[in-house]
Parts: C-alpha cells; structure tokens; sequence
C-alpha cells in the first residue's frame, strides 16, 4: 500500500510544478540579434534578400542560443524545403564520390541540403528513387546523364520540380545539362594514340546499358579508329564493370597470346588501373609493348608506376555548376541552362609510340 500510495503521489503532482524547458523560438533571435523576426525570416528562408553582414550576425546568434528553425514550417510558410536531391549510378566510384563532395560544399554554403540516392544503372530503381526524393520535398533535382525512364520525366514535369543533367553536354535537347562532349573527349584520346602510330587498338569500356556518357566516349574513340582504318575486331572490343578484376579479365583475353593490340583505351581509369596491372603480371612491359589510356584523370592515376595517360575531366567543377544552375534558378534568376566544361588530354608514362 505505501509503495503504491508514494506512486500514485507522484503522478498527481501539477504539470506546473515540474521542471520544463522553454523551446527557443525565432522571436528570441530577434530579440538577440535586435531585429525584427520578419528579417530573421528572411534570412533563413530567402537569404540572399538580406546583407551578408546581417546574415552572419543572425547566424551567429542561432549558434549561440542553439536555436532549430521548423522545417516544415519554413516550407510551409516558403513553399521550399531548402533540400537538392541528387541520382547517381553508385557511390562505389572515385569520380561520383569527389563530385559529390564538391557539390555537398557548394550547397551547404548556400544553406541547402544534399539528398542523396543511387540507383545501379537501373531505369526502374531511378524513378522510384526519384519519386522518393519528391515525396520528401525536393526543391529540385541533379541526375546523371540523360537516359530517362519517360514516367521520370512526367513526373518532374507535373510536380514542376527543377533539374538537370550533370556529366553531359546537350545543347540539342531541351533539357539542362552541365558537361563535357563525351564523344569528342572519346575522339582526341583516340587521334593520340593513332598519332603515336598504333594501328592495333583494342578498346575495354564500360557497360553501356543505360550509360549513355560511356556510349558516346566509345562511339567517338571508334570513329577515328575507323577513319584510320583500324576498327578494332570483335574480340578487341570488350565491355566490363567499373571493378578491377574485370578489368583484368578482360586484359588477360586481350593479351593471352603473341596476336595482341598495341594499345589498349580504356573507358575509365578503374578499368585502365585493372588492364595495366595484369598486362604487367603477365610480363608485358607498359608502355614498351603495351600502352593503355583511361578517362577522369582519377588521383590515383599520376602516381602509378607507370603513370596513366588520361582525359582529364573537370569533375568537381561540372558538379558544383550544376549546383549552382539549380540554386540560382530557385533563387529566380535565368541561368544558362547548357553549359559546356573543357577536357583536357593528360600525356603520362602508360603510352609511347608502338615497339618493333
């Protein structure tokens, strides 16, 4: 009885009497920083329409009394959450990885948040993904390449969600992109290799299903194979995952007898690091009886032993403009909605003109 009575006790004490914690509000924001709460407003939801000066003053004094602006309420009151999704095949890649660093940079300094999804090169789990990120109040969208399942472009047409296509450069179509002419990139590394006298190239690229970035670099590359008339024979054109041991597969059938090419373009670094290290297990010296040449100029390629001839790809640049595009469209503003990112051919120690 007595243990009961003590609880019963307890829970009959006023709510009055019990320790409670005020929740800060953006009125004590205002009242610390000696504005009004309509200009704090503004800097949390439209920060560009006040001074950088008072942005900062406001954002020092959330910091310090630990203020936690309402989500929802922002978006409720704004119609914006503040938040970019973004679609990329996988994060299991060295170029997706630092392109998302650079864009999650960009974003945060423009107090917005990056959502992230994959989607394994699959249509299907794209829109769903898409759909998702939508959902959860996107202000707009980043998707890689242009390959589309058409109910993905339904619905950001009917949800009126902004997006663009980040790696590509597409003048032609009528959706934003950010990017480089894969085709021409795919096209000077070819005309340098056959400039160095190759005539005997096999080429290892990606997988091409729904990656049309990989297509057009491999188109390019044969085209001016073709033209010096040299067009890899079947066996000589390979496609493999963004994984080393296929690639090296894929090396050990290219290099498995004395009838081999002399140069091998790969379509990444990953694939060209997995070629270039079985063709030397195998004892075939690089570059004195075999070149090889990637594409992305990852960090890891000028410090291999030989160094990798490569395009050089603007990856971290092409993410933040994409960013950027969106961030100023929401902001109102007219950005140039296709915008084409230089390549450039980096030479290394992977390729020297073919041996006797």
């Amino acid at each position: 009885m007595k243990e009961g009575r003590n609880q019963n006790m307890s829970d009959s004490v006023p709510q009055k009497n019990r320790a409670t914690v005020r929740q800060i509000g953006i009125r004590d924001v205002a009242r610390h920083a000696g504005v009004s709460t309509a200009t704090v407003s503004r800097a949390l939801n439209r920060p560009e329409s006040v001074s950088a000066e008072l942005r900062e003053k406001i954002r020092r004094v959330i910091d310090e009394i630990g203020y936690i602006p309402d989500a929802s309420a922002r978006a409720l009151s704004s119609r914006r959450t503040r938040t970019i999704g973004a679609i990329v095949p996988t994060v299991d890649n060295a170029m997706f990885a630092q392109g998302l660093q650079a864009l999650q940079s960009f974003l945060a300094g423009k107090d917005y948040l990056l959502l992230l999804a994959t989607n394994e090169y699959d249509l299907d789990v794209e829109l769903k993904q898409a759909r998702n990120l939508v959902e959860r109040g996107i202000d707009a969208l980043i998707l890689r390449g242009d390959e589309r399942h058409p109910d993905l472009r339904r619905l950001l047409d009917t949800q009126k969600i902004p997006f663009v296509n980040v790696g590509v450069y597409e003048p032609e179509k009528p959706y934003p992109s950010v990017g480089v002419d894969n085709a021409e990139a795919g096209r000077t590394l070819a005309r340098y290799i056959t400039g160095l006298g190759h005539r005997r190239v096999a080429v290892v690229g990606a997988h091409q299903r729904n990656n049309d970035r990989a297509r057009a670099r491999m188109r390019g590359v044969l085209e001016v194979l073709g033209d010096a008339g040299c067009t890899p024979r079947p066996d000589w054109q390979l496609n493999v995952n963004y994984v080393l041991d296929d690639a090296a597969d894929a090396a050990r059938l290219l290099l498995r007898s004395d009838d081999r090419p002399s140069a091998v373009i790969c379509g990444n670094d990953v694939i060209a690091y997995g070629v270039m290290l079985a063709a030397i297990r195998l004892g075939v010296a690089v570059p004195a009886q075999l070149s090889v040449a990637g594409f992305d100029d990852l960090e890891w390629s000028r410090h291999l032993q030989p160094s990798l001839t490569t395009i050089h790809m603007p990856t971290n640049e092409i993410w933040v403009r994409a960013g950027r595009y969106l961030v100023d469209l929401l902001a109102g503003q007219q950005p140039l909605k296709h915008q084409k990112m230089d390549f450039s051919l980096i030479v290394r120690e992977s390729t020297a003109p073919p041996g006797p």
